[in-house]
């Protein structure tokens, strides 16, 4: 009989996932020396060697690549049988482990937790704060239970829930108060700044104006909203933020805020998750407590599974 316990498999998604034994066992909560035994029993159990070791990095071997599919597959379904047991109790209780994009989780999450655990005093609210395709694929992974993110996404595994639109307003400096708002052609001769590469919102920006590429001058990237309205007082271009940011964003820059005429730009804020999860009834209970933050009355639509 196969001699394979459950935290072996755990150790060893760990380190397939960061390719290296220091910051594996820092994520698992155990000493480098015990990981590297459990992995060593690991492969004698199983009689073939998952790794190629060397100084610096560790290398899955092919056998070890096809292994680490298979354990996800089994991690995921072992963490369902969790959920299905906690999704059977009358109480939500227990670890929820959320996801949400950087242009939504300063100005929405400190309202959800608060509301969740008012709520629902027995969950243990853990947040991963991180783009839109990091994400989704921990979620699909078994990562995470749900992520907030704008919708669409492209992962046909997956339930979505429309929550609620967003428009986007335009930042200009403090001197151009009262100018006339230009319009999306006008946009593209301006100085836009973005979200780098990788953030949904900067592509939401991008296809407003009809732009799918600019020259370097025209366009500077920065990596939060924050640093882009603070460039926008500096009188360095304009942005584009979406509206629950405008509190936080705007209190201490001397900017000037404007609405396009229609129609507007806009997002629309989901949550997803598997469509497998035993938690879904909960997670749609979650759905209306995130609209409730916001400040909206309901989810703008039903559950609905993705597209592929």
């Amino acid at each position: 009989m196969l001699n394979v316990t459950l935290r072996q498999l755990r150790y060893f998604d760990a380190l397939a996932r960061h390719g290296h034994f220091g910051r594996a066992a820092e994520a698992c909560s155990i000493s480098q020396p015990a990981l590297s035994m459990q992995i060593k029993e690991l492969e004698e159990a199983l009689g073939g060697l998952l790794l190629e070791r060397s100084a610096r990095q560790v290398a899955l071997t092919r056998f070890g690549e096809e292994l680490a599919h298979r354990v996800r597959d089994i991690l995921r379904s072992v963490d369902e049988l969790g959920d299905f047991a906690r999704a059977s109790q009358d109480r939500f209780a227990g670890r929820l482990r959320i996801g949400m994009i950087p242009t939504i989780a300063p100005y929405l999450l400190p309202r959800i937790t608060k509301n969740l655990s008012r709520m629902h005093p027995e969950l243990d609210i853990r947040v991963r704060e991180t783009m839109t395709p990091r994400l989704i694929q921990e979620l699909v992974e078994g990562r995470l239970d749900t992520a907030i993110v704008a919708l669409p996404v492209s992962e046909p595994s997956l339930t979505e829930v429309a929550l609620f639109d967003e428009k986007f307003l335009l930042v200009r400096p403090g001197t151009d108060e009262g100018t006339p708002v230009p319009s999306r052609e006008m946009m593209r001769e301006m100085r836009l700044l973005l979200l780098e590469e990788g953030h949904c919102f900067r592509d939401q920006a991008l296809s407003f104006c009809n732009m799918q590429s600019a020259p370097p001058r025209e366009m500077l990237d920065a990596n939060s909203l924050s640093t882009l309205v603070q460039m926008v007082s500096a009188g360095i271009g304009v942005t584009l933020i979406p509206e629950m940011a405008v509190p936080v964003e705007t209190r201490s820059a001397s900017v000037s805020l404007a609405r396009f005429r229609d129609p507007e730009p806009s997002r629309t804020i989901g949550m997803v998750w598997r469509k497998t999860s035993p938690l879904a009834r909960q997670l749609l209970q979650i759905s209306e407590v995130v609209c409730l933050s916001a400040g909206k009355a309901r989810p703008k639509q039903a559950v609905r599974s993705q597209r592929g």
